[in-house]
């Protein structure tokens, strides 16, 4: 029963997230490392993108960050779950669809790992314009935006073919 799922397209579903997750995990090591041995502050500044390492404890962007360890747990399975139904999702999925979600699925694996492990997860990118700063991000949260804009023009694509045949 299992081995009819051990296909082609299974291995190069797991070789994207891997790669995802890798490429974040390798990023944020850096960083880590970087900051480490610079005792902190910015590890590059320029006149639109600041290299810094944050740490944060909530969820996308730093939003619901609390100090209470109950709400942080339960946001943490609560991410677990719903990583569970995107892998749902990309098992009944095709082509771009699919590759979204793997986006999406890489991405969160990446910050799920640093919630377990780290108790927060590293930020470090920070665009802006001026005194504009843009929300401190991550390699992993540029896969999920990715994979999330994606999803939604896949659907605008969809609804606009089923409008058409109608």
């Amino acid at each position: 029963m299992i081995f009819t799922y051990l296909t082609k397209k299974f291995y190069i579903n797991i070789f994207t997230v891997f790669f995802i997750f890798f490429l974040d995990r390798i990023s944020k090591l850096y960083v880590i490392y970087l900051h480490d041995k610079r005792f902190g502050g910015d590890l590059f500044s320029s006149d639109y993108l600041n290299i810094n390492l944050i740490w944060n404890e909530g969820i996308a962007f730093g939003l619901f960050a609390f100090e209470e360890s109950e709400f942080y747990n339960f946001l943490t399975l609560f991410i677990s779950l719903i990583i569970s139904v995107i892998i749902y999702m990309v098992i009944k999925s095709n082509g771009l669809k699919r590759f979204a979600l793997l986006m999406i699925i890489g991405g969160a694996l990446g910050n799920l790992y640093d919630r377990v492990v780290f108790l927060a997860v590293p930020d470090f990118i920070d665009f802006h314009i001026g005194n504009f700063h843009w929300f401190t991000f991550n390699i992993a949260d540029i896969f999920i935006s990715v994979g999330v804009i994606f999803m939604i023009l896949l659907e605008f694509i969809d609804n606009n073919k089923d409008k058409i045949n109608e």
